[in-house]
């Protein structure tokens, strides 16, 4: 697949970047070249390959899913300019 000059503007265009008429070929080039990489890829023998995630074996760090109440209302209401029995307070914005 090759790139051309329209499809470097286009590009340029649709990522609102500036690029001057001077700068569309080397962008061309580059484009070239990275499309170029891309099919060289494609033809590395990948069958049998797990898909993986990371480079490196791991897995998330999880804590225990326990239900409570929280146990420090206060604490949370605490800077709220308005509160009754650890609830928030706002005006009354809909009539």
């Amino acid at each position: 697949m090759s790139v051309d000059a329209a499809t470097v503007k286009r590009i340029g265009r649709l990522a609102r970047i500036r690029i001057e008429e001077e700068e569309v070929a080397g962008y061309q080039q580059e484009l070239n070249a990275i499309l170029g990489f891309v099919e060289q890829l494609s033809e590395v023998n990948v069958e049998g390959v797990e898909p993986m995630t990371s480079v490196t074996p791991m897995s998330l760090r999880r804590r225990d899913d326990v239900i409570s109440d929280g146990g420090y209302a206060e604490k949370i209401v605490a800077n709220a300019p308005l509160s009754e029995d650890n609830f928030f307070m706002v005006p009354k914005v809909v009539e």
